[in-house]
């Protein structure tokens, strides 16, 4: 593989890392691998430090078709607390408000979820990298300073009710969707058409355009194959 001359890479981004994490992880170790002290890599299209799942990682003068390759459709799977929210969104901060939840049923979440397929709007979590006046919503959030993000129009092609757990009060879904959809938002705004609360619990993407998960490699195998190890599948 010639990585100076440009690679596209398939990593499924391990839980709790930043994609800047993963993307710098790639960077050292191919820097050690060819001896150089630069090299240009970067990711299309981020995932949350809780999140897990597909994340391309472009090298050398492939960086150039970072644009196309986030522009591809996403499809994930998620799995939302209904009944509580927090500032966030998912679990990177503590529940904040709590919400009713004996009105919620099978049959009202089969009401509510048509509404948010085809193109619809969505309002950006204050916890995002949108910039607002130059600065990062999430910088802004985390000094508690108020976040105004405007909405923003998006594509849900697909969005299925993989299960609903009645006594945890927990909804599995599984979305295919445009570039800049952000699914905490989408949990957050299902959780308030459900007249609740809602924040994720868990996420993983699973497909970028036609790039599957099952083809994508860990950290470690990456390791593995630059030292001429074969890794174990």
């Amino acid at each position: 593989m010639d990585f100076e001359s440009g690679e596209i890479l398939y990593f499924d981004k391990p839980l709790r890392w930043t994609s800047f994490n993963l993307v710098a992880k790639v960077r050292w170790l191919l820097c050690h691998h060819l001896s150089v002290k630069k090299l240009k890599v970067g990711h299309a299209g981020t995932l949350d430090p809780l999140a897990t799942g597909v994340l391309i990682v472009c090298t050398g003068r492939a960086t150039k078709r970072i644009d196309e390759l986030q522009a591809g459709t996403k499809e994930y799977v998620c799995t939302l607390q209904l009944g509580a929210t927090t500032p966030c969104f998912d679990l990177e901060k503590p529940i904040d408000q709590t919400y009713p939840t004996d009105h919620i049923t099978l049959e009202l979440i089969e009401q509510v979820l048509p509404q948010f397929r085809g193109r619809i709007e969505q309002v950006p979590p204050a916890f995002s990298a949108c910039k607002v006046d130059g600065h990062r919503a999430y910088k802004l959030a985390r000094k508690g300073e108020a976040v105004e993000l405007k909405p923003k129009v998006l594509v849900i092609d697909e969005l299925e009710l993989v299960n609903f757990d009645a006594d945890r009060m927990q909804l599995s879904l599984r979305i295919v969707c445009s570039k800049g959809t952000y699914i905490r938002a989408l949990a957050r705004d299902i959780g308030e058409a459900l007249q609740s609360g809602a924040h994720l619990i868990s996420l993983r993407r699973t497909r970028i355009g036609d790039v599957r998960v099952e083809e994508c490699m860990a950290v470690e195998d990456f390791e593995k194959l630059l030292n001429g190890q074969v890794p174990q599948s």
